[in-house]
């Protein structure tokens, strides 16, 4: 028998292996179908590759995938979970199997089109397999489960694409960014660019925003933030589509997110004098201080949310999750930012930021008030996210 070990020393195998079934010649974000199903399975810590001649005399548990499948993570370790079942792609045919010794051979024919499947076995549907609940993108979707060939592969990427999008996000990012984002991301795989390439890219953006509105250049440290906002989510996606998401990654990343907000804040408010907005010192830092104690406080909130409630706060209602979308983060203050700025009033742009930092920390207050409360009416027991719900 011919095993393919897919993975190195250093991580845990189970006693499961993987046999892809067919060829597939397409490739997707510049991933071959074998080398995502490589990374696929390591990611669900199931490192051994069997041949598709050899899958029929195997005796222990394998996963069988066929090799023009597309299948989102979730359902790689539904599949890896350990009961015997068939997965039916969302577009028809049967499309995985996680079968043991004498079932191999009539599970690698059903694969393979040639027969039906017995009734003895659990034929699943994406829908049926309760993976709909994604943490750690914070949303409610069920994972696909698809057919690749040449006329579908453009449907196929977008769909994976739009499955790397967190739920629970702000209005640039869910609205403005994918169209863009994702022909910037196909073509950024294609040549071979990492994740923390771009985001390299965008610290240099970053910093650039930060001089640029310190100087009172505005407009052009407008584009640069933006810059840095749209490669903030490119590098993400180019992670998740490629299967190339690291820890240092995953640090580098959002230590990036989680710091440069304030100095830009402060930075615009001291280049306002360069343009001959002359704000006394205490302004300035009344202003400054408002929006970083805010941004601070509505941090600790998020803190205590996960810590006493057991969720994001985010995600505990469908009302959450939408006010995330214009809650005072980096790009709704954007937003406000760049429209005082296109009439004139950078000065009149920071302290709307500063305002509407006031307006949604008194909204987050309450938020949190009444998260505590219903759980202190459930006996003290954690609140369920909304997105949980059968």
């Amino acid at each position: 028998m011919t095993v393919v070990e897919t993975s190195n020393a250093m991580t845990t195998s189970t006693d499961a292996s993987f046999c892809i079934i067919g060829d597939c010649s397409l490739k997707l974000w510049s991933l071959s179908q074998r080398e995502r199903f490589v990374r696929q399975f390591k990611r669900a810590s199931v490192l051994r590759e069997i041949r598709e001649t050899d899958a029929v005399d195997h005796t222990g548990k394998v996963i069988l995938v066929r090799a023009d499948g597309v299948i989102d993570q979730p359902l790689i370790q539904a599949l890896c979970g350990g009961k015997e079942f068939f997965l039916k792609s969302t577009d028809g045919p049967i499309i995985a199997a996680c079968v043991t010794g004498s079932n191999m051979a009539h599970a690698v024919s059903v694969l393979k089109g040639n027969e039906p499947v017995s009734g003895a076995f659990p034929v699943h549907t994406p829908d049926q397999l309760k993976a709909h609940f994604w943490q750690a993108l914070r949303k409610r979707e069920v994972p696909y489960a698809l057919v690749l060939n040449e006329a579908s592969r453009a449907a196929v990427e977008w769909r994976m694409f739009m499955g790397t999008y967190k739920g629970a996000t702000d209005i640039i990012t869910k609205h403005v960014w994918p169209r863009p984002a994702f022909h910037v991301t196909r073509f950024v795989a294609g040549l071979g660019i990492t994740p923390n390439m771009v985001t390299t890219v965008g610290a240099v953006a970053t910093v650039a925003a930060f001089f640029l509105f310190l100087k009172g250049s505005f407009g052009w440290g407008l584009l640069a933030a933006w810059l840095m906002t749209f490669l903030d989510t490119v590098d993400g996606k180019l992670a998740r589509t490629t299967l190339t998401s690291s820890k240092w990654g995953d640090v580098f990343d959002h230590g990036i997110d989680l710091v440069h907000p304030p100095f830009w804040y402060a930075a615009w408010a001291f280049g306002l004098s360069a343009v001959g907005f002359l704000w006394s010192s205490s302004m300035i830092w009344w202003v400054i201080g408002v929006i970083l104690g805010g941004y601070i406080v509505q941090r600790l909130f998020e803190g205590v949310a996960i810590k006493w409630l057991g969720l994001e706060i985010h995600i505990w209602r469908p009302i959450d999750t939408l006010f995330r979308q214009i809650t005072a983060r980096r790009n709704p203050n954007l937003i406000l930012l760049t429209l005082f700025t296109l009439f004139g009033r950078p000065d009149l742009g920071i302290l709307s930021v500063a305002i509407w930092t006031v307006v949604c920390l008194v909204l987050h207050a309450i938020q949190l008030a009444q998260a505590l409360a219903a759980k202190q009416r459930l006996g003290g027991h954690p609140l369920q996210s909304w997105m949980t719900a059968p």
